[in-house]
């Protein structure tokens, strides 16, 4: 076991000198050589986000806060749409009415996961299609 453990250790501090360009070829290349596909925040992305700048990396990827998109809203659809805007943004009846005719755009820029989705799920029920961009 010792011999294994200082293997180990050897391998951790060649991984340790290796830029984020390489660190990123070293993945694929393991990807192809396993055949399988390494899932974000795995062991390979994690040596890579010390590398990048501490944290960075992995805050990019799990945001907190998400911007709520009104993508479309069908004619037939559009005064329940209106409505709901309305209710989640506190626009007066003729704002709302331009933000949905002018989709795609912002319902709201920045909103907790729980909140983002309670708006989404609201706007498509009412017959909108929204999207959930990370902030």
């Amino acid at each position: 076991m010792p011999q294994q453990e200082a293997n180990i250790e050897k391998l951790v501090d060649t991984l340790s000198e290796l830029s984020v360009l390489d660190l990123s070829k070293l993945k694929k290349l393991l990807e192809e050589k396993w055949d399988v596909k390494a899932a974000a925040g795995g062991p390979v992305m994690m040596a890579a986000a010390p590398a990048a700048g501490g944290d960075a990396g992995a805050a990019a990827e799990e945001a907190t806060d998400f911007q709520v998109m009104l993508d479309e809203a069908p004619a037939d659809k559009k005064i329940a749409v209106i409505k709901v805007v309305r209710e989640v943004t506190g626009l007066g009846l003729k704002e709302a009415k331009e933000l949905v005719e002018g989709a795609p755009k912002a319902v709201k820029d920045s909103a907790p996961k729980a909140e983002a989705e309670e708006i989404k799920k609201k706007l498509t029920d009412a017959g909108a299609k929204v999207t959930l961009k990370g902030v």
